[in-house]
């Protein structure tokens, strides 16, 4: 494996970056403060227009859709865009870029769930499907949703979704609960894909379908916001959600019916990576924002930086860093190389080292402000409350730590 990046992604980060130094940094103040203006009003939900200001801008210097891999971008030229034609390995460090503001990368059309929906509209949709979602999502003007998780049953053994998908005449009629719908808040959610149950009797893999639901059919109720440790993440929010007796065309269905765990494989493996590099590019702000501030303050007559618990903890939050990095890397070649199956171990791995390491490196910069750490005049309680999340979405660690352990026990089972 070569570690060193491409020219072209070379080229792209330092774009990037500038981007970032230029607009993205310097408006995080007023990122917080437009939500606050909009909540006085009575409008918390309303989209940014400080978002929207800096879309146009990242258009304007080719930095959009950057997300999307070559081997789909002819698909998504009747959109004018076929982004920017990376490998995912390619694509890693420029979503840790991305990631050291965690509402930066709507700014690119990078965010999720977009990003994954996209793909899977890439991949599996129909011309029709592509022509009426997927390229208004290209061009960032509606946003989507991912309906999988549901309160009633431990989603962690996706088998146990029970929500239905029964088939009447020329419609599909849709019943069940869902949560921690992340996007569903935003009034520009136009699309929700929806995992649910066609056939009880299939096999166990085969019972489940997705389909294509749009956010205005009757009989859909966005029932609340959920927050994370206080966080409800508006204007994109975490939502709860009740589908009843929702109808929507048999032309809905991707691929068929049946196929819903082959999406989900196809969609979360990519979308894996794209989290994992985020949350260390979440984790590098962190330790810049720890060692700043750690050379900053004196405490029993030296700076912080200078006490042996917290050079420690700089030296184990850098070789934790690189680490994942590194791993993450991996991951993303072999996906390239060899493909999504090929690679799930390390998909695994990276799935359970990112958030992991992510959390303990800004539990330490925490620490490192003090008081200071868990209050919004930081954004470190918040960067915290994004990673430990991260240990749920696509799959909490026990999953990911069991299907690990199997590969590894596989290798040393008896012929």
């Amino acid at each position: 494996m070569d570690f060193d990046y491409s020219p072209g992604t070379k080229e792209l980060q330092a774009r990037l970056a500038a981007f970032m130094d230029r607009h993205i940094y310097p408006a995080e103040a007023a990122y917080w403060a437009e939500i606050e203006v909009n909540t006085k009003a009575g409008k918390r939900w309303t989209p940014l227009r400080l978002i929207e200001d800096l879309k146009s801008k990242a258009q304007a210097e080719g930095l959009w859709n950057l997300f999307l891999p070559e081997s789909v971008g002819a698909a998504t030229q009747s959109a004018g865009d076929t982004g920017a034609g990376l490998s995912n390995q390619e694509y890693a460090p420029l979503a840790e870029t991305m990631g050291r503001v965690p509402w930066a990368s709507e700014v690119f059309n990078c965010s999720a769930p977009d990003t994954g929906n996209m793909e899977t509209l890439v991949r599996y949709g129909s011309a029709e499907h592509r022509k009426r979602w997927l390229e208004p999502l290209l061009r960032g003007e509606i946003r989507s949703a991912f309906a999988m998780t549901e309160p009633d049953v431990a989603s962690s053994d996706a088998t146990n979704i029970a929500a239905r998908i029964e088939r009447q005449g020329d419609d599909y009629v849709i019943n069940g609960r869902k949560w921690w719908i992340s996007g569903a808040g935003d009034p520009r959610c136009a699309i929700y894909i929806f995992m649910g149950k066609t056939d009880p009797e299939a096999p166990r893999h085969s019972q489940q379908s997705m389909i294509l639901v749009p956010s205005d059919t009757k009989g859909i109720t966005v029932v609340r916001p959920l927050s994370v440790f206080g966080y409800d993440d508006a204007p994109h929010g975490h939502c709860e959600i009740t589908f009843e007796n929702v109808r929507v065309p048999a032309a809905n269905m991707l691929v068929g019916e049946g196929r819903g765990f082959e999406i989900a494989q196809g969609r979360l493996g990519p979308g894996r990576i794209h989290h994992c590099m985020r949350l260390i590019g979440l984790a590098e702000r962190a330790l810049e924002l720890m060692c700043k501030r750690a050379s900053s303050r004196v405490a029993f007559g030296r700076p912080v930086a200078d006490q042996g618990v917290t050079r420690e903890r700089i030296a184990e939050a850098r070789c934790r860093i690189d680490m994942a990095r590194l791993l993450t890397l991996k991951a993303a070649w072999m996906m390239d190389v060899a493909g999504n199956k090929a690679a799930k171990a390390e998909i695994a791995m990276i799935k359970v080292v990112a958030p992991s390491m992510a959390c303990q490196v800004i539990d330490w910069a925490i620490q490192a402000h003090g008081g200071g750490g868990v209050c919004d005049d930081f954004p470190l309680a918040y960067f915290y409350a994004g990673a430990r999340t991260l240990r749920f979405a696509d799959g909490p660690d026990e999953v990911h730590r069991n299907a690990i352990a199997k590969l590894e026990l596989g290798r040393y089972a008896a012929v």
